[in-house]
C-alpha cells in the first residue's frame, strides 16, 4: 500500500482486528473525505473473508495515515455517501 498505518484503540471496538483492517485498505472500493469533515476520511474495502467494512482515518501526513474506526459496512453509511 505504501502508507504507514497507524491505529487508535478505538479502532478495535467493533472486533475488527489489525489485518482485516489493513486488508480493507489494500482491496478499497471507496476512499474519500467527508464532506463536513475534510480531515475525515472514509474507506470501503473488504476484510479477510471478503466482508465489507468501514473505516474512518485522518491522514497525519503525506506517508501516513491514522485509523481511528472499523466496523462492518452499514446501510446508513452506504446511503449516506449515495454509493
Amino acid at each position: 500500500m505504501g502508507v504507514v498505518v497507524e491505529f487508535n484503540e478505538a479502532a478495535f471496538r467493533h472486533n475488527i482486528n489489525k489485518e482485516d483492517i489493513l486488508n480493507a485498505l489494500n482491496t478499497k472500493i471507496y476512499d474519500s473525505a467527508i464532506g463536513e469533515f475534510p480531515e475525515k476520511y472514509l474507506v470501503i474495502g473488504f476484510d479477510c473473508a471478503g466482508n465489507p467494512l468501514e473505516l474512518l482515518y485522518n491522514p497525519a501526513d503525506d506517508n501516513s495515515i491514522y485509523v481511528f474506526h472499523a466496523m462492518k459496512l452499514r446501510k446508513s453509511t452506504i446511503e449516506m455517501i449515495d454509493f
